[in-house]
């Protein structure tokens, strides 16, 4: 889906999106209207441990400590969305209904679980997913 999240709407942000945008990367134009809307505070940002650690592991992996802290306290400066016991079924469940990766699957019961109306994402293909909203960029 193109289309911005409506004002007061939860989404939950996966990984690459995020790369995308601290890394400087020419695809994170795609989100900007959605990063203005999330600073200005119009959309509540949604992480989870799973998005947490996999933006953390480029700078840990590059030895860039630093750099690994700044990006951990921004993302646990929005919500995180935990995982539980109640979401690793649901996650199961929709891993065997779209077949997807566990990653993935994560990802989406998380957005549901935590009420999300989005789950803004780039580069996996959530296009079976009848669960939740798939926001892709501008």
């Amino acid at each position: 889906m193109g289309l911005m999240p409506p004002d007061g709407a939860s989404v939950l942000l996966d990984t690459a999106p995020l790369i995308y945008v601290f890394e400087g990367n020419p695809l994170a134009a795609r989100f900007t209207r959605l990063f203005a809307a999330i600073d200005a505070g119009r959309v509540q940002a949604v992480v989870t441990p799973v998005t947490i650690a996999e933006v953390v592991a480029g700078p840990l992996k590059a030895g860039k400590t630093t750099l690994a802290e700044r990006y951990h306290a921004l993302l646990c400066s929005w919500r995180v969305c935990p995982v539980d016991g109640e979401m690793a079924m649901l996650a199961a469940r929709l891993r065997v209904r779209y077949r997807l990766r566990l990653p993935d699957a994560i990802q989406v019961a998380a957005a549901v679980q935590c009420g999300c109306s989005a789950l803004v994402t780039h580069d996996r293909d959530f296009s079976m997913v009848g669960d939740l909203a798939i926001f892709t960029g501008d």
